[in-house]
């Protein structure tokens, strides 16, 4: 009995693991260069939270000496030696050493009946900090640091005295020094803390989590676990599944090859999987909008004629009142298209029905006589991926395209002659219409102020990856300030403005 327990146990692992590990349609890896240049931006950010901090008033009494120390101001930051660098399994170590912190603060002093009042210029010197940040999902997928744990050191702290009470003040420098440097070594970490886990926070709140691309769908990429550090990258595995919005929750199963990002040369590398462009077609199939009709005028002379001729000649002979009604084309997308990812390069293949009818008004359309009204066809689109910006953008070509009839081989030879101009009305009429609208592109999930530079592409067997390099177009202060005093970013599909979809239009 414990034998065929066990035998079910191995016969069932196999798919429990599976379905523990959903692969991502879209995986983001950061490597300690593009951790360097985070590095430079939050020094920046560091020293203007370090600049605001607020240092309790000091003021004791030893023998008939009073003092009062107050209106504590930092001065100036040196910041000379500093390092980011990943520690597994989720965390980010920020370290400052033998940095210095010049203070200026009011003094006053009462000894007997003798009163001084005025400024006293300090410096902290040898401080030490070390900060470790925990990056984890939260509960809609977000990227979030979830804790941090901070230690703080001040080696010494010394302070210029002058005026007719210098020696007084020599004198009790060792109280006033030693507490000085006790309320701002307790004062480094919590401002740490709050620019940690509040501000940085509102900074990661703008990366786009499930956003409504345009009227007809969104894109989800929530992140599927916690992300995975190592000594040199930091990897995010995001959903990135598009949705027919009136169908937000209807999952697709991705049965794709999981894009696999081995390099580490540029600052940031972005994979996307054959499941990332067919959830997209997919949603867009479900919305109904893979179709195109062409009537009247807009049907292309020379193509009109040769349909008139070769397929409503019988029926103009028949029936001579529908010899001036208006030509129709319908092409109706049949199937969700498929994408293909290949070294080679990337196509896409779609399968598609034909519907060719006359018009007339007030009268039901009339159909030719030779063949079938609805005819299947097929075509082949050659993919150009390239990034602009936070966009993912799309370049289609006509590859290939076939019409024929499912019924029979003569209809098929009948429908040979529309082949040529048929392609020609979908590169010259329908390819620019589709390339005008992907060419918006899909916003990738960065925070706001972070774009791509220097993007290559780089196909591989089921997924591409795009290498590129990082650059600040915003402040991280100038971000977080824009969002401090909004509201925070709902769990719900938001509008997205700044890119567009892979689909028929931006909304």
């Amino acid at each position: 009995m414990a034998a065929g327990s066990q035998l079910l146990l191995l016969l069932l692992l196999p798919g429990l693991t599976a379905a523990s590990h959903s692969p991502p349609g879209c995986k983001i890896r950061i490597t300690s260069k593009g951790l360097d240049l985070v590095k430079h931006e939050g020094l920046r950010f560091v020293e203007q939270e370090l600049e605001n901090i607020t240092v309790s008033d000091l003021h004791g009494k030893e023998g008939q000496f009073h003092y009062n120390i107050s209106q504590v101001k930092v001065m100036d930051l040196q910041l000379p030696f500093s390092n980011l660098h990943f520690q597994p399994q989720q965390h980010l170590a920020f370290n400052i050493n033998n940095a210095s912190i010049s203070l200026r603060f009011r003094r006053q002093l009462l000894y007997w009946f003798f009163y001084d009042i005025g400024s006293i210029n300090a410096s902290a010197d040898g401080v030490h900090i070390h900060t470790v940040l925990q990056l984890a999902k939260d509960e809609v997928g977000r990227l979030k640091i979830s804790n941090m744990s901070c230690n703080a050191s001040i080696a010494r702290m010394h302070a210029g005295f002058s005026g007719t009470l210098r020696k007084v003040y020599e004198f009790l420098s060792t109280f006033i020094v030693t507490g000085m440097r006790f309320l701002l070594s307790q004062q480094i970490c919590p401002s740490l803390e709050h620019a940690s886990l509040v501000l940085l926070n509102s900074l990661l709140d703008t990366v786009p989590v499930r956003n409504y691309v345009d009227e007809h769908i969104g894109i989800d990429y929530s992140l599927l676990r916690d992300p995975v550090v190592s000594p040199e990258t930091l990897d995010l595995d995001f959903k990135g599944m598009f949705f027919y919005r009136a169908r937000e929750d209807q999952e697709l199963e991705n049965h794709a090859v999981e894009p696999v990002i081995k390099e580490t040369e540029r600052m940031v590398y972005v994979a996307f999987s054959e499941y990332f462009f067919d959830s997209a077609m997919h949603a867009y199939f479900q919305a109904s909008v893979l179709a195109m009709q062409l009537e009247g005028e807009k049907v292309p002379k020379d193509l009109e004629v040769l349909l008139r001729a070769t397929f409503f000649g019988t029926i103009f002979m028949l029936n001579p009142a529908v010899v001036d009604a208006p030509l129709r084309l319908v092409l109706q997308v049949s199937a969700p298209p498929r994408c293909v990812i290949k070294p080679s390069g990337t196509s896409i293949s779609v399968s598609a029905f034909l519907n060719i009818s006359l018009v007339p008004a007030d009268r039901p359309a009339v159909q030719p006589s030779c063949c079938l009204p609805t005819m299947a066809a097929e075509s082949k689109l050659s993919a150009k991926v390239y990034l602009q910006g936070k966009a993912l953008r799309v370049q289609l070509d006509l590859r290939r395209f076939r019409i024929y009839s499912k019924q029979s081989a003569l209809e098929s030879l009948a429908l040979f002659s529309l082949q040529a101009p048929l392609k020609t009305l979908l590169q010259l009429t329908i390819m620019p219409i589709i390339n005008e609208r992907t060419k918006k592109g899909v916003q990738i999930p960065l925070p706001e102020g972070m774009d791509f530079t220097r993007e290559v592409v780089t196909n591989h067997a089921g997924f591409l990856t795009v290498g590129a390099d990082l650059h600040f177009s915003k402040g991280l202060r100038e971000v977080i300030e824009k969002y401090r005093s909004a509201p925070a970013v709902p769990a719900e599909p938001t509008v997205q403005t700044t890119a567009a979809s892979t689909g028929p239009h931006q909304l």
